[in-house]
């Protein structure tokens, strides 16, 4: 999408990969004709505890320097702090935002409904591009399962892509889960599409149309069936009468 366009900026679900060297291309053309300024918010990391935060915000800063532009870590920890304006404001004038992995149960739970994912969202819907890798992919839809414990059910999500269901990870994920577990995932809704994206691979633009970008694949699962789409094809999830 071109940056002078009116409207919501691009988005994009990323398999894996945020902030290192080898997704720096992909992430440098979201930011490319926007603002410089990269907001970054390692939340869905924060069960994983302080050290691995600090890393995530330690390599997303590196990622900023290494395309010229200015990090904005948003260090929020608690549904409380998704509240405080101190961390509600860094938001404003973004152009890239950018929801990095870990638990996206924590993640969607902790953003969703605050004044903090009302201002990512606002950025967005003017402009800015909107990432999300692993978790933070899957926090766009409208429901998060479970991964490690899909029949545990799972929450809400923050809504944005309200016709997908997101799977990271796709072909590790593919050797960690028998495949009962992912027709599990997938489920029977025919109004959802399901997608899968490898890691290091992003699927970039949406709501309906996708480049796939990087070195793997994305996928359209429905039962058994599999569709792959590889880098530099277009992928198409029509919204099935689903208002994203």
């Amino acid at each position: 999408m071109d940056a002078t366009t009116e409207g919501p900026g691009p988005l994009a679900l990323v398999g894996s990969g945020e902030y290192l060297e080898v997704m720096a291309g992909i992430e440098g053309a979201l930011i490319a004709g926007r603002p410089p300024r990269y907001v970054q918010i390692a939340t869905a990391a924060v069960p994983d505890g302080p050290a691995v935060v600090a890393r995530w915000e330690r390599l997303g800063v590196a990622q900023a320097e290494r395309l010229g532009v200015t990090p904005v870590t948003v260090s929020v920890a608690t549904r409380e702090d998704a509240h405080d304006p101190q961390f509600v404001d860094l938001v404003d004038g973004a152009g890239l935002i950018y929801l990095s992995g870990g638990n996206p149960n924590y993640l969607a739970e902790t953003l969703r409904d605050t004044p903090l994912w009302s201002a990512i969202e606002r950025n967005w819907r003017a402009g800015a591009a909107l990432a999300g890798c692993s978790a933070g992919a899957m926090v766009m839809a409208a429901w998060v399962p479970t991964i490690r414990h899909p029949r545990e059910g799972g929450t809400p999500g923050l809504g944005v892509l309200a016709h997908l269901r997101i799977i990271p990870h796709f072909d590790a994920f593919l050797q960690r889960m028998p495949d009962v577990a992912t027709r599990f995932l997938v489920g029977k809704d025919d109004a959802v599409t399901v997608v899968g994206v490898d890691e290091e691979t992003a699927l970039v633009g949406g709501p309906e149309e996708w480049r796939v970008e990087g070195r793997g694949s994305a996928w359209i699962l429905h039962g058994r069936e599999r569709r792959e789409f590889p880098a530099g094809t277009t992928m198409h999830t029509p919204t099935k009468g689903i208002t994203p």
